[in-house]
Formats: C-alpha cells, structure tokens, sequence
C-alpha cells in the first residue's frame, strides 16, 4: 500500500532517520529511548574508534554508498534498527547484512530510498555488518562496509499484541486493533506507529488512530470492501518505547473482510433495514430505547457475540433501572451496555413503541436470524434518536469523519 511521509524533527540522530527513512501510514515501521542501554548510542556520542572499510579505489571522485546509521563500530545498538546510507556519484544502492557467523538478514529497501530495515528484530548482543552495494558514475561497483554491535537484551519490556487473531473473518466495519502492555509515552507513538504496517488485497487508503496511550486502531477510508484479504505486521521487537522499556516481540497477522452486512436502524419508522453486499434482505420491526434511557444515535460495530448471557443492572443507583433478565441472540454495540438482542416481552411493541433501556429489540426469530449472520466487525448504524454516540463507548472509528480520524494519527497525513 502507499505510504504517507512526514518530515523528520527528532531530539536525536537515530529517531530522526527512523522517523524520516520509516514513517508511512499504510506501509508503516520506531524510535530509541532516553533512558536505556542505548542511550549513548542513541544521542552520536558514540560513535566508536572505527573506520568504515573502503573496498574501492582512493583514484578519482568519490563514489558509492556509505552508511551513516548504525555508526561505524557503534554499541548498543537496539535490535529495531534501520540501516541509514548515503551515496555520492552512485545509483542503484543495495544493502546486504550478516552477522559476525556469515548468517545474512532479510531486508527490505524502505521508500525513501536511503534506508532498509531487516524483516525481523535482530539477535541481541550481536555484531552485525552492513554493506551497501551500488554502481558507481563510471558504471563500475562500489561496496562499501560498516560494523555495529546490538544492546544486551533489555529487562524492561513491552507486550504488544493483536486483538484479532490469525486468519479471523470479520466484518467490512472492523478495526485493526493493536494493544501495549505499557502507557506508549506521546513522544514515542509516531515511532512506534511508523513500524506499523498493513497491506490489503485489493489496496484500499488507510491510516492508524491513537485511541488511548495503551491502544491504537486502523482503518480504511471507507469500509473495507467485501472479501479482502488483509496482513499487518508490528515491528516492535527490541523498539525503543520509553522510560527504558522496549517492544518485546514482532507480531504478524492475517485476517479477511467477510461480506458486506450492513444494518441501519431509523427511530422514526422504527424500523431496520438489513442489507447484505448492497441489496437489502431483510426489514425488520425493532424497539429501541424509552425516553429517560434513549438509545445512541451513531456508527457502530458489532464488538461481541453472546447466544446467551444475563443482563444485571441491580447495582444501578436508579432503582427503576435495576433488573436481572436471561437474554439471547445479544450482540454488544457499546461499552455502555448498548445491544442488539432478541426480546420476546416486548415484540407487540416492536415497530411502534420505544420501550427498552437504550438495546435495539428485536423478535426472537429476528435475533436468532440476526445473530446467524452477522460478524465481529459488521456495521449498524442508529438514527433519529435523542442522543448522539460519544466517541470512544465501543469501537466508534466510523463514528467520525475522515477528517476527523487522521487527527489521532501521531504521523501526519500527507493524502
């Protein structure tokens, strides 16, 4: 997918090339802390006794590859790092990296054309040498050399994990959701969000959302569309996070866009309308919410299934709205307690009557039919009602703007 660059304003030489060599949005990859092993490292001081191997000859102007980031027999050196290079009268860089056993790194030349960042985190404690390969003005090859040695392997570090799992199917209105074991300190995230990428078949525009210090989420411009195929990496093993913690593991997922469901409910007709890849399948009679509790009027994503659970409300200060009720077919919308559910007691009022504490009623048949096709991820939207939807009670990233969402973003857009 495209990536969305930045330009580079970092406290320190390393954050600055990572930001600068790896920012993107779509196809996304960090950083290095200020209390850390790294540190030194981090700030150029150190910059070891090292020169960096010339393998071409000293006659004429200078040409080839240099590379400026590991320096030159630096330490410390986090296992996230991206190989930084320059050339001087040269075309067609390559780079190549191999452990001090021979063992070479697999890679990929990022867009900037002027870094490359290995595919996994690399061996802690370890001395590695790059080398970039380029042909020279006068058509001949340069290679040109540099040694480095990675930081012991941290003690403090940070869990990262994905909500979705392997080869999940989903619904065309469902985030990808990451998760940090740690608070991700502000100064941090666009380092950490660059070492986030996905890549979805057919490409569709896309970007990363900060919903709170400890989770950040991506979506597309517009709902996924039907029967994508969608694979996303965390880059995050050995990444500097702050405070002298750092990312503990790379995470790679594969997940797929199921079909298109889509369920809009109008308080007016009080009414759902069900369409499924763009054809409506089904209207059905609904209930919502009585005046004193009012169901939100908003984009929302099915978040959880239960084909049978307890709502308990006993401890609810209001004792007109403390009750203990067996419920099916519930399907959660909100982290407020707002559901889709299958409500027998009230199907005479379905369709003419609001009567429930902010659910959507529907039939018993309906919420067994419903329940039956509906996915993780799948969109109902809410109309017509008295209350607006408060961003952040559920997955509410459709709830907003385009506009609006590429503000969360810690990378700034450039689309």
């Amino acid at each position: 997918m495209r990536s969305h660059r930045r330009t580079p304003s970092r406290k320190s030489a390393w954050r600055a090339l990572s930001a600068a060599a790896l920012a993107g949005t779509l196809a996304l990859l960090t950083a290095c802390g200020s209390d850390s092993p790294a540190a030194s490292w981090n700030d150029g001081k150190n910059e070891g006794g090292g020169q960096q191997q010339q393998q071409q000859e000293d006659s004429g102007p200078k040409q080839g590859g240099t590379v400026t980031s590991p320096a030159a027999d630096a330490k410390d050196v986090p296992a996230s790092t991206p190989i930084a290079f320059t050339l001087e009268n040269a075309s067609n860089p390559t780079v190549e990296l191999k452990s001090a056993s021979g063992e070479s790194v697999k890679g990929a030349m990022q867009e900037d054309g002027k870094s490359w960042l290995p595919e996994g985190a690399l061996d802690y404690g370890t001395k590695y040498t790059a080398t970039v390969n380029a042909t020279g003005a006068d058509g001949k090859p340069t290679s040109n050399s540099s040694s480095f040695t990675t930081m012991a392997k941290p003690s403090k570090v940070v869990r990262v994990s994905s909500f979705l799992g392997e080869n999940q199917v989903v619904g065309v209105g469902m985030p990808i959701i990451v998760q940090f074991g740690r608070a991700v300190p502000k100064d941090y995230r666009d380092d950490v969000q660059a070492r986030l990428s996905v890549q979805s078949t057919p490409e569709q525009e896309g970007i990363w959302h900060w919903i709170s210090p400890t989770e950040v989420h991506y979506r597309p411009k517009t709902y996924w569309q039907s029967g994508t195929k969608i694979s996303y990496k965390m880059q995050t093993g050995g990444l500097p996070m702050g405070d002298g913690y750092y990312g503990r593991a790379d995470v790679s997922v594969e997940i797929k866009i199921g079909p298109s469901f889509i369920m809009t409910v109008d308080n007016k007709t009080k009414k759902m309308t069900v369409t499924k890849d763009g054809k409506v399948i089904k209207t059905i009679p609904v209930s919502l919410g009585k005046p004193s509790t009012p169901s939100s009027s908003g984009t929302m994503v099915v978040i959880e299934k239960q084909r049978k659970t307890v709502f308990d409300t006993m401890d609810d200060p209001n004792p007109a709205n403390r009750y203990r009720t067996p419920i099916d077919f519930a399907q959660r919308l909100t982290w407020s307690g707002q559901f889709i559910h299958a409500a027998p007691w009230s199907e005479g009022k379905q369709g003419r009557v609001n009567v429930s504490h902010g659910c959507v009623n529907v039939s018993e048949a309906m919420g067994g039919w419903l329940f039956g096709q509906t996915r993780i991820g799948d969109v109902i939207t809410v109309k017509n009602t008295e209350e607006k939807l408060e961003n952040g009670n559920g997955w509410t990233d459709w709830n907003m703007s385009w506009d609006q969402y590429v503000k969360g973003s810690a990378i700034p857009y450039n689309g």
